[in-house]
């Protein structure tokens, strides 16, 4: 993925880079590297999967280019997302591996390229959160399904394929189920 920003803002962090960020003076933590803030939006473009919508989140260990995270909307800090169902809340695809203590883009919006378990995964399908923390599945389980996502292959990815290719919009994992 060769993701370009689309938006006019000089010294953007690139969407598959991470940033160990700063700690200003008589502060505690550290911040991302400017122009970018914790949940600052932007657009950027690749030449195969088109237009993207990118968030700025704090990592979390073990985080790989394609891991699916849950984020709070407050803090900015991620997890990988849980094998839990009706766990409402957020979710972004990693963009690099962001690990603990640094920042980087996740993709809230786009066709996202996410890792999958070792199911086959049919053409145009709902998909839920697997047993795998972090990772994606088409098999249905009942509050575990990702809202506003949906596969965008146009062919059965086969079990032996680590990642799909998922058409999201700021996708949520589902909450509970009456």
């Amino acid at each position: 993925m060769a993701y370009s920003w689309v938006e006019n803002r000089a010294g953007m962090l690139p969407v598959a880079a991470t940033d160990a960020g700063y700690t200003p003076a008589n502060a505690s933590t550290a911040i991302p590297t400017s122009p970018a803030t914790l949940g600052m939006v932007a657009r950027a473009a690749d030449p195969t999967y088109g237009e993207g919508e990118f968030i700025m989140l704090l990592g979390v260990a073990s985080t790989a280019v394609g891991s699916l995270v849950s984020y709070n909307a407050t803090t900015y800090q991620t997890a990988l997302s849980a094998n839990t169902a009706n766990l409402a809340g957020p979710v972004a695809v990693a963009m690099s591996a962001n690990t603990a203590g640094l920042f980087g883009w996740y993709q809230i919006g786009g066709l996202a390229v996410i890792k999958k378990t070792a199911v086959a995964t049919n053409a145009q399908v709902a998909v839920y959160q697997s047993a795998t923390t972090g990772q994606i599945m088409a098999t249905a389980a009942s509050g575990k399904q990702i809202l506003g996502a949906r596969s965008a292959n146009l062919a059965t990815v086969t079990s032996t394929t680590s990642t799909v290719i998922v058409s999201i919009n700021r996708p949520h994992k589902q909450g509970a189920v009456a």
